[in-house]
């Protein structure tokens, strides 16, 4: 159908499925909303995006003009007042405005819940939403459903939520409460087909998935699909409101909403009137099924990821035959030592430890193993990703990708976890710091490999190079951000050695930091290190110098950090310029370079 098709709500989980798939079919769609920038349609030639209140009256007017059948799936729930009075006068601003506008069919997703019991205060404003749109609005179709299974749907996330973080339940007797969860594919088939479904007037459908079962049983079907022990413990005495203060120390980012969810769990949600199964034509999946969906189309939405790049001059040929070199007898660039013990301790808790190594010592294939790893995506040139194989509280991948930037080829490598319950959540906080070292190092002796070593200067005299410099521009280390007029002051000392005075201004006050470099390179060469705290140093390598002396330029061979030195404050543009085009000549990203603030002329 072709006729223009209205939906409120489209920012939300169920919104956001049915425009998909509504774009899908080509159909006409008109989303009103009040924040555009959290809708991205797939279809924007196809798609009207319209921006209002729904409480306001001359919007609703606005947004219905033109349209044969309007969808309602808004809420407020996420407000801090009165949720239900909102959501009365919503419904009647609704109501009123498509039966003006002549809207023929108006479809509202509510929740299952029987009349006439205590319900709670979300699924009664539901109900209430429900009849007065059927009564004060165009004919409308109710759609009453309990738990929606898929990954974003609030009440899923909460599920998921406690079975992964808590190993041991104290579970109040609502867990009891049978409920008739469906999956999201169901809702939207049912959505969709409500458009034609011949009708004689408003009429309310309940549906669900094909079987009833409890929370408890929703709870340890999803432990059981993600490999989880849980244990429940049945206390009779946490009440909806305690399970609600529960709820937040568990899963804070759900607790507002999840709140007013779990006041309602005392209700039985199941369908008692089965029309919708012989008015339509779908049949729902069952819950194991449609636990498996959710999480199949997760697509690493609940993963952690850690990202370093370095931007490189050579060839993308050149650099991925440095990075598809990796593991087996080549190593992995970094803390070797470190990959052997991981290997050691996977091999005593029965994995594959290190002892498959790599078929070929420079080429892969999709499906090779490497060493714990094993190839899983390779496109040559542009991409490498490798899925773990070595024991884990959940799943890993490391990829290496490849893509052209302004300043040459963009080396991008992520390390990626899908923590499995509280033990991937400890897993992954307690070895972070190390992580992210060892994947910070590997790339920077990645890019090194790529790259090779950092020139430097063949003849630098020390005695020469002794005085004060100013500090033009710079790739700074951390203590050294906010820093101006900074300059260095190198003086020689008794044992031969140099005395190293840093000196800037942080906030208009005077800071200073003493150190001392010496040689370490071949004789006359410029490969000095530094050092500020003992035992740590660091190398300062001099990889351009003018003949006089009267400029320096100072790197890293990481090519992590990097200073353009002046025995003036000032340097001439021209040659300040050329000084950033050799360092990018030499692998460094010219847009992490600063300069540095000189107040003196």
């Amino acid at each position: 159908m072709n006729s223009l098709v209205l939906i409120t709500g489209a920012t939300g989980y169920v919104g956001r499925q049915l425009l998909a798939a509504l774009e899908a079919q080509g159909q006409p769609v008109r989303c009103f909303v009040r924040d555009p920038k959290r809708l991205n349609p797939t279809s924007p030639s196809n798609t009207q995006i319209l921006q209002g209140d729904a409480r306001d009256s001359i919007c609703l007017s606005k947004a219905m003009t033109g349209v044969e059948i309007a969808y309602y799936l808004m809420h407020s729930m996420e407000t801090t007042g009165d949720f239900a009075s909102i959501e009365v006068q919503t419904a009647k601003s609704f109501a009123h405005a498509a039966r003006a506008a002549g809207v023929r069919r108006v479809i509202y997703l509510g929740g299952l819940g029987t009349d006439g019991l205590d319900l709670s205060p979300h699924l009664r404003s539901r109900h209430e939403v429900g009849e007065i749109l059927r009564h004060e609005g165009p004919t409308t179709v109710e759609f009453r459903a309990a738990i929606i299974i898929g990954s974003g749907s609030l009440s899923f996330e909460i599920i998921r939520a406690l079975v992964e973080r808590l190993p041991v339940m104290v579970t109040p007797r609502w867990v009891d409460t049978p409920t008739q969860p469906i999956a999201i594919q169901d809702v939207i088939a049912y959505l969709l087909a409500a458009r034609e479904i011949p009708l004689e007037g408003s009429r309310v459908f309940e549906i669900g998935g094909p079987k009833q079962v409890s929370y408890g049983d929703l709870m340890r079907e999803y432990a059981s699909q993600r490999g989880l022990r849980r244990w429940m413990i049945r206390v009779p005495v946490l009440t909806p409101r305690l399970s609600s203060l529960w709820l937040a120390l568990v899963t804070p980012i759900y607790a507002h909403v999840g709140r007013k969810l779990i006041e309602g769990l005392r209700n039985p949600t199941v369908v008692r009137d089965p029309s919708a199964r012989t008015a339509f034509t779908i049949q729902p999946v069952q819950l194991p099924t449609a636990i498996a969906q959710a999480l199949a189309d997760e697509s690493g939405r609940h993963a952690f990821q850690e990202s370093f790049t370095r931007t490189l001059t050579a060839s993308s040929k050149t650099a991925f035959a440095a990075i598809e070199r990796i593991g087996g007898a080549n190593g992995w660039y970094f803390a070797n030592f470190l990959w052997k013990l991981r290997g050691a301790i996977d091999s005593l808790l029965g994995g594959v430890g290190l002892r498959r190594g790599r078929k070929d010592p420079d080429h892969l294939q999709v499906g090779d193993p490497l060493d714990f790893w094993r190839v899983e995506v390779l496109d040559p040139g542009h991409l490498l990703r490798l899925r773990a194989e070595m024991k884990l509280p959940g799943h890993a991948w490391l990829e290496f990708s490849l893509t052209k930037g302004a300043g040459g080829n963009e080396l991008r490598q992520t390390a990626t976890f899908d923590p499995r319950g509280l033990g991937g959540l400890l897993y992954w906080y307690a070895l972070y710091p190390v992580h992210r070292w060892i994947f910070n190092g590997m790339i920077r002796n990645i890019a090194r490999a790529i790259e090779g070593d950092l020139p430097v200067v063949q003849d630098v005299d020390p005695a020469r190079y002794l005085g004060q410099w100013h500090e033009i521009a710079l790739i700074p280390h951390w203590f050294e951000r906010g820093c101006s007029d900074t300059t260095a002051t190198y003086s020689l000392a008794a044992d031969g050695r140099i005395r190293v005075l840093n000196a800037c201004l942080r906030d208009g006050k005077p800071h200073q930091a003493t150190a001392v470099a010496w040689h370490v390179g071949s004789a006359g060469d410029g490969k000095f290190k530094v050092r500020f705290f003992w035992p740590l140093s660091g190398p300062y390598w001099v990889i351009a110098l003018d003949t006089d002396y009267q400029w320096a330029v100072v790197g890293h061979p990481s090519r992590r950090y990097f200073w353009i030195l002046s025995r003036k404050p000032t340097m001439a543009p021209a040659l300040y310029k050329q000084l950033i085009q050799q360092a990018v000549a030499l692998g460094y990203d010219a847009s992490q370079i600063q300069l540095t603030r000189q107040s003196k002329p």
